[in-house]
């Protein structure tokens, strides 16, 4: 990595808010910002849609907000794909399936230590995309060889764009399906996914970096050969000791563990403070140390700071989260349920890379 973590604070690609300019300024507020995806402006947003501009085959649906596949769509797009694939534009985001990317880039952003973009994984999209018989696309090689050809052009068309506005840019992959391939019932299991994953890893620029809200091995993943690892680790609540190995020797090597420790569910937000997501993340970097040849402040050193998860919807009562916070952030009233926990679980990361840095002298 061309950067230091720091415990510095950034966040997932999605967000909750209609406002293009509110999503944009919050995320300019971080210190590692990105550009948002933004679904509820529209289901071009989506991550699965967003993705899939100019591959073969593929249908958007706006009226059901339905994305599929259809195989003889494919054969017949192929030949004039093809002949797209070597204008380098064909891969680039357009305005109509974002919002925000093309005002992020207008944006002064050479003084931030790094910017960040995002792009959904080939396993993940290649388990959610399914044909006209309802089977996943990901099962199809043909059609999985392309994608994965496909999307590591689009990573690379959206790191030289990212790369004239900051010169320490990275684009991770939303993977949550690399959390699926351990399923005895996927049929596309982890072993495969991880022989092609490297491959892919191989295509992509550097860093090369993943990010996965779901259930997590993180041995499996730091063995990818990948340079940063965006994970929710609030879930965990205790950090298996036999991981602790595996983390070190991923950081001794330059990786930097990106922990997602501050929930975006009302549920689980209105009972935690800074302070006590602080301590949680002492636990798990004491147990690193103390069963890894590591010290604590390397870990912490290695560390970006983030939200668990997104936050599109929540069932529970917003107005119960700590309401001296709320009266705090100016502008909180106005803003719906949803954009109201962003904009705290935001606030809550700064305080927490505040009192990391000062305990470790960062």
């Amino acid at each position: 990595m061309d950067f230091q973590g720091n415990c510095q604070t950034t966040a997932m690609g999605v967000m909750p808010h209609k406002d293009v300019e509110k999503a944009l300024r919050l995320s300019l507020s971080l210190d590692i910002p990105f550009w948002p995806q933004l679904p509820h402006v529209s289901y071009y947003e989506d991550m699965d849609v967003q993705a899939s501009e100019h591959f073969p085959g593929i249908v958007v649906d706006i009226e059901n907000q339905r994305l599929s596949f259809d195989s003889a769509r494919f054969e017949s797009e192929l030949a004039e794909y093809s002949e797209k694939m070597a204008d380098v534009s064909t891969f680039s985001l357009t305005n109509k399936y974002s919002a925000v990317y093309r005002r992020f880039l207008s944006r002064d952003l050479n003084e931030y230590s790094a910017i960040r973009g995002q792009l959904i994984g080939p396993v993940s999209f290649g388990f959610r995309v399914c044909d006209e018989n309802n089977m996943p696309i990901i099962y199809n090689e043909s059609v999985r060889t392309l994608l994965f050809d496909f999307l590591s052009r689009k990573v690379n068309a959206q790191y030289s764009e990212l790369k004239t506005r900051n010169t320490h840019a990275l684009v991770w992959m939303d993977e949550p399906g690399l959390g699926w391939v351990f399923s005895g019932l996927s049929g596309y299991d982890d072993l495969i996914a991880k022989r092609e994953y490297k491959d892919f890893l191989k295509t992509l620029p550097e860093p090369g970096a993943l990010h996965l809200c779901a259930n997590v091995n993180l041995p499996y993943l730091l063995s990818m050969g990948i340079d940063l690892l965006s994970f929710d680790a609030y879930q965990m609540e205790i950090l298996p000791k036999g991981y602790a190995a595996s983390i070190a020797e991923f950081l001794k090597n330059g990786g930097i563990i990106c922990w997602g420790i501050v929930p975006t569910d009302a549920s689980a937000l209105k009972n935690e403070t800074p302070e006590r997501l602080s301590e949680l993340l002492n636990r798990y970097w004491t147990i690193i140390a103390a069963n890894a040849d590591i010290t604590i402040k390397q870990v912490a050193e290695q560390a970006l700071i983030a939200p668990a998860r997104c936050c599109l919807k929540n069932s529970g009562q917003v107005g119960a989260i700590n309401e001296q916070t709320f009266k705090n952030i100016r502008g909180s009233c106005m803003l719906q349920p949803e954009e109201r926990l962003v904009k705290t679980a935001f606030e809550y990361l700064k305080v927490i890379s505040g009192i990391l840095r000062k305990e470790f002298g960062l």
